[in-house]
């Protein structure tokens, strides 16, 4: 798994509580990148999808010949689609 510098930002500004349930999340993520609660994400040039922690979204990449996830965001529902 490969957090971009924004998801890095946004985990060591976030609090204990949220930190600790997106790194759960990012953990299933690697077991199943395609959860039942994964959508993909429209107006992207690869196909990216993302996943809920409450009020959050984890936007990332799938890139299965190497067999890697690439977050490239993490941020409130309000924020994420900018």
């Amino acid at each position: 798994m490969f957090l971009g510098p924004q998801p890095e930002r946004f985990l060591k500004k976030a609090e204990k509580e949220l930190r600790q349930r997106i790194w759960k999340k990012l953990d299933e993520l690697r077991l199943n990148p395609f959860p039942s609660d994964v959508v993909r994400v429209i107006g992207r040039k690869e196909k990216a999808f993302r996943v809920r922690v409450g009020a959050y979204r984890i936007q990332y990449y799938v890139f299965q010949d190497r067999k890697e996830i690439a977050v490239f965001d993490i941020d409130k529902r309000e924020r994420a689609y900018d």
